[in-house]
């Protein structure tokens, strides 16, 4: 049996790695790794490959930067060549980025069974490029694999067949038992120091579970000064002066904080750092007091690890992550009032791991097991 899988994004990598694990102990599998090269810079990429050992891609595509049309467009042209040069059993896609929706049609118009890891996570929000590329995706499966049992049951409303679900559990997770281990020998002042944007930024002491650590890079967050000025007033005024925090900056977010006139008031009150790599960010997510983020995978991350997360968004296609159904995340949106209710609730209490069922660091294994099983 010969599988095309798919990467395109730095979500993608982390769930990629472990299911590249679990393909090269099966012998019948002839495994290809597509890279499209939607995210293509070292810290967004390479990087990535090496920390976690994922082999060098059989095919890199090269597609680059560009506006969501140009993306897919170009994916589909060049992944289409792939498919029709190889002429896989399946294709394998992950997640919701645009390679992971051009790859699926294209898999589809060529007849190649599709799969899909991460299926039916549903925000339910349609402003937002990823649920399109959920939608399409999904449509388009014929074996989708779930993470939790609200996605099967988003999937069962929608009328899929139950015989196309597979709940194989959360493949994410698999990474973070493999690596915690690694992530925890990373001491938090070289970390800082090493990873600081700049020598002028504050580099404060730290020690465990007295930090917070914030990523948010999303345009609802970061394109609106009516936005965006607010929230980085209550985090330089009420946040900062109250425990260090952390910022890994987005390119994204720095630039519009340049454009808005915000960067100097940032500068002086939060320790700004580099995009980091897998460990980094997994050692701070760790040793956090709290985490404030607009990131799919770092409320999961978050789940298990019990870190308090106030996810700064108004939707989320994890609700398995939030505190209503078990998990350590709160729903805040970009409402200043919202977020400081929620902090000051953080403050009072203590980490809680939360385990949902399946996330139990065995998932991709369980993927293999459901290709083989319907093939």
């Amino acid at each position: 049996m010969k599988i095309i899988s798919v990467v395109g994004a730095r979500p993608n990598f982390m769930k990629i790695a472990p299911f590249c694990r679990a393909l090269a102990q099966e012998k019948s599998i002839e495994h290809i790794l597509v890279h499209t090269g939607q995210h293509y810079d070292v810290r967004m990429s390479e990087a990535f490959f090496t920390a976690l050992n994922i082999p060098n891609p059989d095919v890199h595509l090269n597609i680059g930067s560009g506006s969501h049309a140009e993306q897919v467009g170009k994916t589909m042209i060049e992944f289409e060549k792939v498919v029709k040069a190889e002429k896989p059993d399946w294709v394998v896609v992950v997640g919701d980025v645009n390679a992971t929706c051009a790859c699926s049609i294209v898999a589809k118009k060529e007849h190649v069974r599709l799969a899909h890891i991460e299926a039916g996570l549903r925000s339910g929000d349609m402003t937002m490029p990823e649920e399109v590329n959920r939608l399409v995706t999904d449509r388009l499966a014929d074996l989708l694999l779930t993470p939790d049992r609200i996605s099967n049951a988003n999937l069962a409303a929608e009328g899929v067949s139950a015989d196309r679900i597979e709940f194989v559990g959360n493949i994410m997770i698999d990474t973070l038992e493999s690596q915690r281990g690694k992530a925890a020998q990373i001491d938090l002042s070289s970390l800082i120091s090493r990873e600081a944007l700049s020598e002028n930024i504050l580099v404060p002491q730290l020690s465990e579970n007295n930090f917070a650590v914030m990523t948010m890079h999303r345009p609802s967050n970061v394109d609106s000064m009516e936005t965006l000025a607010p929230l980085i007033e209550f985090l330089t005024t009420e946040v900062a002066p109250n425990m260090p925090l952390l910022w890994p900056i987005h390119p994204r977010a720095r630039k519009q904080l340049e454009l808005f006139g915000l960067w100097d008031k940032v500068v002086k009150n939060i320790t700004l750092l580099n995009p980091l790599g897998y460990h980094d960010m997994l050692r701070l997510n760790m040793g956090a007091k709290l985490m404030l983020t607009d990131s799919g995978g770092l409320q999961e991350e978050c789940c298990v690890l019990g870190t308090p997360c106030l996810t700064l968004r108004w939707n989320t296609e994890r609700p398995v992550t939030l505190r209503e159904h078990g998990g350590a995340s709160m729903l805040v949106g970009n409402s200043v009032e919202k977020i400081r209710a929620a902090y000051q609730d953080v403050l009072n209490s203590s980490r809680a791991p939360r385990r949902p069922e399946l996330w139990d660091g065995h998932t991709a294994e369980r993927i293999v097991s459901a290709l083989l099983k319907h093939a």
